[in-house]
């Protein structure tokens, strides 16, 4: 049966909107206010205890959390609609997104162009045996976790309670995959490979030919969907106006656009693209500190051990983590949408493994959707693609895992997905 706000709706269009104008809950205003409260509690003990650029970073973090929270922006679901049921709207939004954050970060690598004076540089990473295993276990692991890096902070911030478990487990698994780089990283492995700077092509030839790749996904992935005919992304509730930018859902789409700018602002303001992972390792590693572990003689630790001496708030990935967390969570509040609920035993065990894989994969992967894959790409950095493929493989295994513990996964007779 068709729900009443969806009634009229044409489902068989060939590409229907990722949103519908229908009422929504009530806001949930104690928890609006919570969420503001602590957003401005943590944000001056950013300015106190360190920098105001920490501080503009970690607004662009709650800029990131209700952006992903808004529509809903997914890496894994886009992966697992593309393999189960042809759906290509995900990873379509991917290659928009990649495409504005191409041409930005061309422009800012090309230039040198800072906000604060630091030079910027993108994510290139050497392509190896490291990057292909670590890329393919985080594949499983999103899947059998249900979230990527992004989708877990904004997902916990959101309120799903399974998400805990899978945030700590991929805490746990980053430190495991800290303390065993040392021999990931010796095994063989080609240099850092930009298709810009290490190519003839500069960075404006380094662009021309990502767009024809991001083009040629685009029009592939079209075909398939016409091929397939797959269900469609069940599309969010939404309201109209002004009211949409903080209470109704936002298209895929202006959220990959808005993604795109909010990753060239992080480049152009701390000299590095947008990452997650780095932050979990950062936490799992001090966590151990505390009980004597002399964490800043593994290789993962190597020439940046002042992070492991100076404050959380001074690592700019740490505070932009926390800020998608209370960005999801303001969002989910005033959508009233905030409904933590019961966990499954299978779901909770499939979301420890998932998460374990995902932290080891993205320490070997050097990166995770966001570091390696969104970062990557956007830096012209070969890894990246490598990383796309190899995940796809992962995810491809992981719908498997997934229907162990009990997790569905999209069916073709299925009238959403």
């Amino acid at each position: 049966m068709v729900p009443e706000a969806y009634k009229g709706y044409q489902w068989n269009k060939p590409k229907q909107s990722t949103t519908i104008e229908t009422a929504l809950a009530p806001v949930q205003k104690p928890f609006v206010w919570i969420g503001l409260v602590a957003a401005v509690i943590l944000y001056l003990s950013i300015l106190i205890y360190s920098t105001y650029t920490q501080g503009f970073l970690y607004l662009i973090g709650i800029a990131l959390g209700v952006t992903l929270l808004h529509a809903r922006f997914g890496f894994t679901s886009a992966f697992r609609r593309l393999i189960s049921v042809g759906n290509v709207q995900g990873l379509q939004a991917h290659m928009i997104m990649l495409a504005v954050t191409s041409t930005l970060f061309a422009i800012i690598l090309s230039s040198g162009f800072s906000f604060t004076g630091i030079t910027p540089n993108g994510y290139v990473s050497p392509v190896g045996i490291s990057i292909i295993v670590g890329s393919f276990l985080f594949g499983i692991g999103m899947q059998m976790g249900n979230g990527c890096a992004s989708g877990t902070l904004y997902n916990f911030g959101g309120g799903k309670s399974s998400m805990v478990l899978t945030l700590l487990s991929f805490i746990v698994g980053s430190v495991i995959g800290a303390y065993h780089l040392g021999f990931w990283l010796n095994l063989p492995s080609l240099p850092p490979i930009s298709l810009a700077e290490s190519t003839r092509l500069g960075y404006f030839g380094g662009w021309g030919l990502q767009f024809l790749i991001f083009i040629s996904i685009y029009v592939i992935t079209d075909k398939i969907a016409k091929k397939k005919n797959p269900p469609q992304m069940k599309p969010l509730a939404t309201t109209s106006g002004f009211k949409k930018l903080w209470r109704g859902a936002w298209p895929l789409v202006t959220a990959g656009v808005v993604l795109a700018l909010l990753n060239a602002f992080t480049l152009a303001i701390r000299g590095q693209p947008w990452g997650i992972t780095s932050a979990f390792s950062l936490w799992g590693s001090k966590f151990l500190q505390l009980f004597g572990v002399n964490v800043a003689n593994w290789s993962f630790w190597e020439g940046n051990t002042e992070a492991l001496r100076e404050t959380v708030l001074a690592d700019s990935t740490s505070v932009m983590n926390f800020g998608i967390i209370l960005g999801a969570f303001i969002a989910a509040s005033f959508q009233g949408n905030f409904k933590p609920g019961k966990i499954k035993t299978g779901v909770a065990i499939s979301s420890i493994i998932g998460g374990l894989l995902m932290g080891y994969g993205a320490r070997l992967a050097f990166g995770c959707n966001i570091g390696a894959y969104f970062g990557g790409i956007a830096s012209f950095s070969l890894h990246g693609w490598v990383w796309m493929v190899m995940a796809l493989a992962g995810s491809y295994f992981g719908l498997y895992f997934r229907k162990i513990f009990g997790l569905k996964n999209p069916s073709p007779n299925d009238s959403f997905c």
